[in-house]
């Protein structure tokens, strides 16, 4: 994350057992793309740590190019994709998954844009005060647009699911983003990351709930016994 290396690998090493729990759940090829959000951001949280220290140590200088790119991949290319691929894919009704489609379609054009920019512009990462600032010359067009189209591919799609406690997890990340936005203001994407990485551990409660849906919880049950009447 953006306040030290041993806090990245940390969250890193938490993230990675909370991954191996999650992929143990997984009970159809259809829900392995969900329960593999952890491991991503453990990926994500290792590279960001090797760019600590590539910033805070001579030895480590050769790493700044490749930790700085790895991470800013899986930030700006592969979650507007991956988040609604991966509800897309846990999806039962038409009505939900030709939404999540939609969604699906707007990740994808954010990805393919914010991909170009990676490889075509210059970015940098520098420590400014007690956090990683990521200074990217991309074009101004993408601005506050670009933001709204990468927030509703990254946030809408578990807030529509038909799973019950993907709407905590949206909520939690949409709460993590207005207070990043507002107290890191120029560190959006690497406090914004951490946060959601934490949040992420929410993923192996909601695999439990897929894995063992009650009457009580399971709005998969609800519907399989009532009218398949849209919740969007």
């Amino acid at each position: 994350m953006c306040f030290s290396a041993s806090a990245s690998f940390g969250a890193g090493i938490v993230l990675a057992a909370i991954s191996v729990a999650a992929i143990k759940k997984v009970q159809k090829p259809s829900q392995i793309y969900f329960a593999c959000i952890p491991i991503i951001f453990c990926v994500q949280q290792f590279a960001e740590g090797f760019l600590w220290l590539s910033l805070t140590k001579s030895g480590f200088v050769p790493m700044q190019q490749i930790s700085t790119y790895i991470f800013l991949f899986f930030a700006q290319v592969v979650w507007p994709s991956w988040i609604p691929l991966a509800s897309l894919k846990l999806e039962k009704e038409r009505e939900e998954k030709n939404f999540q489609l939609v969604l699906l379609i707007v990740g994808l054009s954010v990805s393919l844009f914010l991909g170009y920019c990676l490889v075509t512009y210059t970015v940098e990462a520098k420590i400014i005060g007690s956090h990683i600032s990521y200074i990217q010359n991309y074009p101004v067009v993408f601005g506050g647009y670009g933001d709204i189209l990468y927030i509703i591919a990254t946030v809408a799609p578990p807030l529509f699911s038909n799973i019950k406690k993907m709407l905590i997890l949206s909520i939690s990340i949409i709460i993590s983003y207005i207070i990043t936005k507002i107290s890191y203001v120029d560190y959006v994407v690497s406090v914004w990351c951490f946060f959601s990485s934490i949040i992420s551990i929410s993923v192996l409660l909601i695999m439990d709930e897929i894995k063992n849906p009650s009457k009580k919880h399971s709005k998969y049950h609800y519907k399989s016994n009532h009218s398949k009447s849209s919740s969007i």
